[in-house]
Order: C-alpha cells, then structure tokens, then sequence
C-alpha cells in the first residue's frame, strides 16, 4: 500500500470513528466507500470488520443499561447476522465495478432518505413487524457493500429512539453481523492474512476518533454537522457511480 493511500485510508476510518462517536454509528458510511474509490469493495468490507466490531462492543457495554427492548434487539441482530452471510457470498460473486456502484446508490438511498423524511414515525406496532425484515435486509447489504445505515439506521431513526437507546440497539446488531462476517469472509478467501492485518491497525485510527466525535457533538448543533456529514456523502457516492476506478 503507497503512502498516499495509507494516509487516506487512515483518515477514512478516522472520519469514521468521528462520525460514531457523535452520533452512535454511521461510520461504514464514511470509511467504505472512501477505501472502496482506493482498492474496491472487497477489500473496505473485509478491513472494516474488527474496527467494526470492536468499535461496537465498546458502544454497546456503555450503553447496556439503555436498551429498550432485549427481544426486539436480539431479534433485530439475529436478522442481520443471517443476512450478513448471504451478503458476504454476494461480494464474493459480484463484479466490483458493480459493487462499487452498490455501494454508491445504497449511500444516496441514505441521503435522499435524511433529506426528504426528516420528521416521519414509525409506529411501534409497525416496527415488531417489520424488524426481522429490516434487520435482514440490512445485514444483507453489510455483508455486500460493508454499508447497512440506509436500512438499519433509518429505520430505528425512524422509531425515534433516544440516542442512548439507539446507541444500545445498533450496537448489538453490528456485533452479531461482526461476528459471522469475520469466518465467514474468511472462508470466502476475501479477508485475507494481509487485509486482517490492515483490519488490526485500522482500530486505532477509528477508535481514536469516537472520542473526537462525542466532543464534537457535545459542542456543535446537531443539524449543521448532520448537514455537513451528508454533504461528504453525496461527493463520495457520486463519485462513485461516475469515476468507480479513479
């Protein structure tokens, strides 16, 4: 890896742990599609495993006590967890200029959704139906494109859960999709001896930016970073549905 892009990546996954750090996730949505434009999707979904899953087990013990819903979470991340081994067996299948631009559409999926759907509710009846559903999806989409956030997050956004809540949710969820990602990636061949590695020391640059981002979020109106944050998005993701190899 050049030093350009090893500066790059870093600071990828140093945005994204900023990112977690304010808001309690989001960081696969900075991070993979930034190291996606560099070395493919592949390789940013197998690199962002560990930091993932670490990343939310420390999320997750802080915020134990805050969990609404045992059943409703363990519900959510069994979902995902299935669909994140269907999506790994995608990744390995699917051409990567074609998963690049996945990746692409998923991230304005999100966007578009943020803008155009600020206030809506789900209903809490309408959400224990549909959380299997979404959990599945979601994973599916992890496991393909290392980015859940237009399904998984909206739709507990959607609920209008309490930041600590949502916090405790999402956190299982990206564990339990963490965990089978890791042997089964493996088993696959795409996270490899070299790619682990890389996925040990992109840690440090991750986790080292949560704590940025909870200050930040301590200190800067929520909807002008938000704004921001969705501004990068929408460079990152058109980038990559016109300019997918440069």
């Amino acid at each position: 890896m050049e030093p350009y892009g090893l500066a790059l990546a870093t600071f990828a996954f140093l945005l994204g742990g900023i990112l977690k750090g304010a808001v309690g996730a989001g960081s696969p949505v900075l991070a993979v599609p930034i190291l996606s434009m560099l070395y493919g999707v592949p390789f940013a979904v197998s690199v962002f495993v560990l930091p993932n899953l670490v990343s939310n087990l420390w999320q997750g013990w802080q915020y134990r006590a805050h969990l609404v819903s045992r059943k409703f979470a363990i519900v959510f991340a069994l979902s995902g967890a299935a669909g994140a081994v269907l999506g790994s067996v995608l990744l390995s299948v699917l051409p990567a200029d074609l998963l690049m631009r996945i990746v692409a559409f998923i991230v304005l999926g999100y966007v578009v959704f943020r803008v155009t759907r600020p206030a809506w509710r789900m209903s809490d009846g309408l959400a224990n139906r549909l959380v299997a559903a979404a959990g599945f999806v979601g994973g599916v989409l992890q496991g393909a494109g290392g980015i859940s956030a237009p399904v998984s997050v909206t739709f507990l956004n959607a609920m209008k859960l309490e930041r600590a809540a949502f916090i405790a949710t999402i956190s299982i969820f990206f564990v339990a999709m963490s965990v089978v990602q890791v042997p089964t990636l493996i088993g696959l061949g795409i996270l490899t001896q070299d790619r682990l590695l890389f996925s040990v020391f992109a840690m440090a640059p991750l986790l080292g930016g949560m704590p940025i981002g909870a200050w930040i979020a301590r200190r800067v109106q929520a909807d002008v970073f938000d704004k921001l944050v969705l501004a990068l998005l929408l460079v990152v993701a058109l980038k990559l549905i016109f300019w997918p190899n440069t």
